[in-house]
């Protein structure tokens, strides 16, 4: 297990004390299976598939339901066994898409195999075979945007590092915390499939140095794994234990604290001979490879203001009302209701009474937190710089706002507002309240409209 005492990514904050991730981290995870779950055809912004039952289907757990339509998009499965109550458009996160509603009729069944109990055996599964699986089993990041995994790791660029991330930086969130401690064999099993489909030399499986008891249980099961004979010497995989600060789990920051190298502007992490995946996604590697299961649940941290917080594995469509129900409730009247965490999560309902259906969880959905409201006024800017010092991908915020504001989108891109990585990392350090990550995170939008609409002009 390996140390970084100094994190080398410039910028970032330190949001809280701790006291947020307390409330669930020693929280186990229960298992929870909904009468019915609606699927969105739609998992990730811009992933659109092209659902492929109709009402009165009968669909079995695992099922294909919808195939890509959208560079963004993944294989979509049915979550359940049962059967199809309606295909019809939904409303989620303030969005109308088109979803799936299965009516749950089988209970769930574990996937054979004792891949999540000890080392598995993967030296006679070939590099062409993973890639399938991570592509037909609807593998996406679980940890951001909810990016195709396959799409990463079909990259014609040398590759010679993994990154397993597994640093949950933000605030509140304990979901990957919990895998790492309750589903360890599965998840290194899941990083050396990886590493193998990669084709890198190395993986890292990275987290903070506030999670000393994940960083113990994974570096045990290396040890187990390399000592039972089933791991090969050739699998180099290393627990890397990073400091604590915000956004230490940023896909750039992340390469750049472990491997000294910076993405380039414009760039992806295989330009660098890098690839990063979530452990989510590194365990759903496994359930499909090793347990033939597709992409088709996840763990989701519920939290904050409710009166039991904790963590919960949950079919694809699970209603998130649902959820803070089983939490207990809300605990504030006049609450924030947050889709992820506090620093990059949409807030999607404000004074919620328990009553209103919130949105429904998806492949890449961490968490559901709600917060006690509260109203800032925004302030003129006072240029403390404080943004300036704390943004990690070294831009100057309050600058790009200025140019957003005045709609001077050529200053936008001038001071690369495309390189914006909308982690609030600025909003947070400001004292003037100012909305800065709204607005560069809108300004970075435009900024790459336009460099799309020239792509095209000089096709």
């Amino acid at each position: 297990m390996q140390k970084n005492r100094k994190s080398v990514f410039p910028g970032g904050v330190h949001p809280t004390d701790g006291s947020d991730k307390i409330l669930s981290m020693d929280a186990a995870v229960q298992q929870y299976w909904p009468d019915t779950v609606t699927i969105l055809s739609e998992q990730s912004f811009g992933g659109k598939c092209r659902l492929l039952v109709k009402a009165g289907d009968t669909v079995e757990e695992g099922q294909l339901i919808g195939e890509p339509e959208a560079f963004m998009a993944a294989p979509l499965h049915a979550s359940v066994s049962g059967r199809v109550l309606d295909v019809t458009e939904v409303m989620n996160q303030g969005r109308k898409i088109l979803a799936c509603i299965v009516q749950r009729e089988k209970e769930h069944r574990e996937p054979e195999g004792v891949y999540r109990t000890a080392a598995a055996d993967i030296r006679g599964i070939s590099r062409e075979e993973i890639l399938a699986g991570i592509r037909d089993g609807g593998l996406t990041g679980m940890g951001g945007a909810g990016f195709p995994t396959h799409k990463k790791y079909e990259t014609d660029k040398k590759i010679d590092t993994l990154l397993i991330n597994g640093a949950e930086c933000e605030p509140f969130l304990t979901c990957d915390y919990r895998l790492m401690l309750e589903e360890g064999h599965a998840l290194v099993n899941g990083v050396r499939l990886l590493l193998k489909g990669s084709g890198a030399e190395r993986a890292y499986i990275c987290l903070e140095d506030n999670k000393p008891q994940a960083a113990e249980n994974l570096s045990s099961i290396l040890k187990e794994a390399r000592e039972s004979g089933v791991m090969e010497s050739s699998e180099q995989v290393e627990v890397k234990v990073l400091p604590t600060k915000y956004p230490q789990g940023g896909e750039r920051q992340l390469i750049q604290a472990v491997t000294g190298r910076e993405v380039p502007m414009g760039g992806l992490p295989a330009d660098v001979g890098v690839i990063v995946s979530n452990v989510g996604t590194a365990r759903a590697a496994a359930d499909m490879i090793l347990g033939g299961l597709p992409l088709i649940r996840r763990i989701v941290t519920v939290t904050g203001s409710v009166k039991n917080p904790g963590n919960y594995l949950v079919p694809v469509g699970t209603s998130a009302k649902e959820l803070l129900e089983l939490a207990g409730g809300v605990t504030v009247s006049s609450n924030r209701v947050i889709a992820g965490g506090p620093m990059t999560g949409p807030c999607v309902a404000s004074d919620w009474n328990g009553e209103e259906e919130l949105f429904y969880i998806t492949k890449n959905t961490s968490g559901i937190l709600v917060l006690p409201d509260s109203v800032y006024e925004e302030q003129p800017c006072i240029r403390c710089g404080g943004c300036e010092n704390a943004c990690p991908a070294g831009l100057a915020p309050w600058k790009i706002d200025f140019a957003f504001q005045e709609k001077d989108y050529d200053l936008c891109e001038k001071l690369y507002a495309s390189e914006c990585i909308a982690c609030g990392c600025c909003s947070y350090i400001c004292p003037a309240k100012r909305e800065l990550t709204v607005r560069t995170r809108m300004a970075r939008d435009a900024v790459k409209q336009r460099m799309r609409e020239r792509a095209v002009k000089k096709a």
